[in-house]
């Protein structure tokens, strides 16, 4: 086989084996029904897993930089979106509205609208501001069929959404702060700037009235004030035609799938429609009311996206702290399974996750397995280590780390997680 052709092979197929549809099937994280719908995920309790310990970090990230965590609807009035003005630019992508009591409601596509609301539910002063609104929001939108993929692009998705209502001497230190906490959020989970992902400038169409609300030197102020964001950090961008929200120009973190196709994975946008539209003022320092400004984003975008990227870039073998079972006891014969099972007690009473594989097979089979299901850590237990009281352990990638005593291996195990260390991100 020629060598040029056998390594072009390899890659294509270190590809598909990396492929998060595949993988997701094989290590059962998620599902799809066509009883259920197209593009509508159904998560398994192990995929269920890694999206909760995602969602707790966000959450808890965020409420530490500021942001006020909250809880809206999934369902609205049509009338809000078309107060919003999301209904006429994309009602092509939203779900059909219900009638219900001569009223009409939809399932929301997005989460501005909702949270403009909770804002106007009082008066607000100058120094509340910057207001930072955040939720984990259940949204819907009716993408092509031929457009869905995995759990890159569905239907129904969670997104880490945030809208910041601030005055607008506060929006360019906002913006850099969102990309602050974009770019902390990133490192966490294992990516790096112009590596994994890369910066967009979607800019709007002046002449494109239809697409685009019609203030051109609003557009230019923006798109001038987001390019000098990006400028002064240094930041290595391409600026895009075309690919700016209706009410205003944004900065896209973009990535790609193993299969070459990029999409935008989080963002902040530059809204200067939505505070005419909603009223979104405050009573200055004069007691006069003056009218915000707000800043759209996303930390770590939608879950499901981003879950899908995850499976790809670790190939399945995610770090500890979101592995669905982060350790997995092998007793060498039946005489060790009482022993398992205090084993298991105790790391279980520390939070671990943790099985017992007490499967009639070769020791060797169920280790082989074990790695199949890309486990952090084996514990293998025989007669030497119950009479020691330890545990022999071993790490996925085949490393063994001999007899422990189980005190040292729940403390290490345990700094690892809560330090959410990225490891052995090469393996597939």
């Amino acid at each position: 086989m020629n060598g040029w052709f056998y390594c072009f092979y390899m890659d294509e197929q270190i590809l598909k084996d990396r492929d998060h549809k595949k993988l997701g099937r094989e290590l059962d994280l998620f599902t799809f029904s066509d009883t259920v719908g197209k593009g509508l995920p159904l998560w398994t309790p192990k995929g269920s897993t890694i999206r909760r310990e995602l969602e707790r970090w966000v959450v808890d990230e965020e409420i530490k930089d500021g942001y006020l965590h909250v809880y809206t609807p999934d369902i609205a009035k049509l009338d809000l979106y078309k107060k919003s003005g999301h209904y006429p630019y994309y009602k092509d992508s939203m779900y059909a509205p219900i009638a219900i009591e001569e009223e009409e409601f939809m399932l929301r596509p997005m989460t501005c609208p909702h949270h403009f609301e909770l804002y106007l539910s009082r008066p607000h002063s100058y120094k509340e501001l910057p207001l930072r609104i955040a939720e984990l929001a259940k949204l819907y939108r009716f993408e092509k069929s031929g457009e869905l993929m995995g759990l890159q692009r569905t239907r129904s998705f969670c997104l880490a959404d945030a809208h910041i209502i601030c005055r607008k001497d506060q929006a360019q230190s906002e913006i850099n702060r969102v990309l602050n906490l974009i770019e902390k959020m990133a490192k966490v989970l294992g990516l790096e700037a112009g590596k994994n992902y890369t910066y967009r400038l979607s800019l709007g169409n002046r002449a494109d009235d239809k697409k685009y609300f019609k203030d051109d030197s609003a557009w230019d102020g923006a798109e001038e004030m987001l390019r000098q964001v990006l400028n002064d950090r240094k930041a290595k961008f391409v600026e895009a035609p075309d690919e700016a929200a209706f009410y205003g120009p944004k900065i896209d973190i973009q990535m790609k799938n193993v299969n070459g196709k990029e999409d935008t994975a989080f963002t902040v946008q530059y809204d200067f429609v939505m505070p005419k539209r909603f009223n979104l003022n405050y009573i200055n320092e004069k007691g006069e009311d003056e009218q915000a400004l707000v800043v759209h984003r996303s930390s770590i975008g939608a879950i499901e996206r981003v879950v899908a990227y995850l499976i790809e870039h670790f190939g399945g073998a995610f770090p500890v702290w979101l592995s669905p079972v982060q350790a997995i006891i092998l007793p060498i014969t039946d005489k060790q399974l009482d022993y398992a099972k205090k084993v298991e007690e105790q790391l279980k009473s520390e939070n671990i996750r943790v099985e017992i594989d007490d499967k009639s097979e070769p020791l060797g089979a169920r280790i082989r397995d074990a790695q199949m299901q890309k486990i952090p850590y084996m514990l293998i237990l025989g007669a030497k280590e119950e009479q020691a009281g330890t545990i022999s352990v071993r790490a996925r990638n085949g490393t063994d780390h001999c007899q422990v005593q189980l005190s040292k291996f729940i403390g290490d195990i345990k700094k690892e997680i809560d330090d959410k260390v990225i490891t052995e991100k090469s393996e597939s």
